[in-house]
């Protein structure tokens, strides 16, 4: 499953790149992107355990820079 996700107070490119490796590295992705000046971010990963991805992915952003959140509709 692709889907993409606003991000809310990301405040540098060199932090977004950060966020990219710490989530590519969480079983089950496939693909992320993160672009700073979008301030989006775009993740495949394995559907029966996206949720559960998409909580770790939130933990990674936040170990990166505490106050940026991914915006989950």
């Amino acid at each position: 499953m692709k889907k993409v996700f606003e991000m809310e107070d990301l405040d540098c490119a060199n932090c977004a790149a950060k966020m990219e490796d710490a989530i590519r590295k969480i079983e089950g992705v496939t693909y992320v992107s993160i672009s700073f000046m979008a301030q989006r971010m775009t993740i495949e990963a394995d559907d029966a355990k996206f949720d559960a991805i998409m909580k770790q992915a939130q933990k990674a952003v936040r170990k990166v820079e505490p106050d940026c959140r991914i915006l989950l509709k």
